[in-house]
């Protein structure tokens, strides 16, 4: 009873989110789950009484980041004690707690909680045990028997027109680069209630987009209600029901998961936006097969076809690694030969960062930075000129806009296209966010678009 007390107390919380659109989807949640114990969210860490750091594993800037993150936090948590008495709570959640969580408690003594990414759920409790005084760390990196979201909270926060749903976890592909399966655990598939429950509270806060988020999303399955098991593209299908839902999204997929149900989603659901995302990161088989991919670039190649003869005017997005161990000129050269062959609409290129723990880390045929810079501005020319390609199409065509939010300009909005552009407009008309409005497309940018409302 005393902690239900102590909750109707107003508190302030800060979460800063690094990395993918998971980790955003978590911290939304987290949000979500400390609604009801008293927390509501404040746009800064100066005087926040709990703050929130989730944080992300897949590259070492990442990593180094969040200790550098940590210092100015520890920093503004001294300030706010010295200056009104008061002792924040400090928690790093994610993918670096997860992998490094005896670390960070080594490096940063002073911080309160440590809790992975499948633990999440247990942050009321994990708060509650925290003593400033006695400085009793809390730690939490298990990965639980049931599920995180068995233990999601009914009431939500107010959201954006476009929101997250996570509907898969984890990953077992066990990429010689990546550090999710040590992170996220083994793949696992959301049951059908749950996403199709949570997906209603959204649309009935006022989401009218919803992205539909997995380490590995098309690995999605599970046994619907006729008793047969349902993959993505069914299971977009019935998303596709509700009424007031508009736009539908999926991120990320893995080629070996691109199957016939899900292509044929993209032809025949027509709230299924015209844009996949399909990451490659090389273009040679060589580099393919030392990565474990387990597909070829011909593989990868079949698949885009078979995807463009269903949905011939679909934008097609990807990831790029360069420099991988053992990379060679050749191997470089099939990697620009396939994505001028592709032809993206965007994409995501880095250069190979060792992830301790992982095959590749250990591999004596690491690549010259140097080598490694060239290969990736040789990458990235290509992509943005593919991609402004792509968007100077637009001049001159009617796309329906979902509007996300005002501009930095007076009048001017903000929405994101079927093709996943951003776009930019003015209008006089007020309350546009979360309209749905045709727009004149007059210019197009690298990486955005401008125009009229039809």
């Amino acid at each position: 009873m005393a902690f239900n007390i102590y909750a109707c107390l107003m508190k302030k919380l800060f979460i800063k989110t690094h990395g993918c659109q998971m980790n955003f989807y978590d911290s939304e949640k987290m949000a979500d789950l400390l609604k009801p114990h008293g927390y509501k969210i404040d746009i800064c860490a100066d005087n926040a009484d709990l703050i929130v750091v989730n944080t992300c594993h897949i590259r070492e800037k990442a990593v180094e980041k969040t200790y550098s993150e940590l210092g100015r936090i520890r920093d503004q948590v001294k300030k706010r004690k010295e200056k009104t008495g008061k002792q924040s709570i400090v928690a790093v959640a994610g993918c670096v707690a997860q992998a490094q969580g005896k670390e960070i408690m080594k490096r940063s003594p002073w911080v309160d909680i440590v809790v992975g990414p499948q633990s999440y759920q247990n942050l009321p409790e994990l708060i509650a045990k925290v003593d400033p005084i006695k400085k009793n760390n809390q730690i939490n990196i298990d990965f639980p028997t049931i599920p995180k979201f068995d233990y999601l909270e009914s009431e939500m926060n107010k959201r954006e027109p476009s929101a997250f749903l996570t509907i898969q976890e984890g990953c077992d592909k066990f990429c010689a680069f990546c550090v999710v399966p040590y992170t996220r655990g083994a793949e696992y598939s959301r049951p059908i209630k749950s996403i199709l429950d949570e997906a209603k509270k959204l649309i009935d806060i006022g989401v009218k987009e919803i992205t539909l988020l997995g380490q590995n999303v098309n690995a999605w399955s599970y046994k619907g209600r006729d008793n047969k098991i349902w993959g993505l593209g069914r299971l977009i299908a019935e998303l596709a029901k509700l009424k007031d839902l508009q736009f539908i999204r999926y991120t990320t997929s893995h080629p070996l998961d691109m199957d016939l149900e899900l292509i044929e989603a993209h032809r025949d659901v027509s709230k299924l936006m015209p844009y996949l995302h399909l990451p490659v990161q090389s273009g040679s088989d060589n580099i393919l097969k030392l990565m474990n991919r387990k597909h070829t670039a011909k593989d990868y190649r079949k698949v885009i076809e078979k995807v463009r003869d269903f949905k011939p005017d679909i934008a097609i997005s990807g990831d790029f690694i360069v420099g991988f161990p053992g990379e060679t000129d050749k191997d470089h050269q099939e990697t620009l030969n396939l994505i001028k062959e592709i032809q993206y609409s965007q994409a995501y290129s880095f250069k190979y960062s060792v992830r301790p723990g992982t095959p590749a880390a250990v591999s004596f045929n690491q690549v010259n930075d140097e080598v490694k810079s060239k290969r990736l501005y040789e990458v990235q020319e290509i992509l943005r000129e593919q991609q402004l390609k792509f968007n100077l199409k637009s001049i001159n065509s009617s796309i329906k806009v979902l509007v996300l939010r005002n501009g930095r300009k007076s009048n001017q909005y903000l929405g994101r296209s079927p093709f996943n552009q951003s776009v930019y407009f003015s209008s006089k008309h007020k309350n546009l966010i979360g309209s749905a409005v045709d727009i004149n497309i007059s210019e197009a940018f690298q990486n955005s678009l401008t125009g009229n409302v039809i």
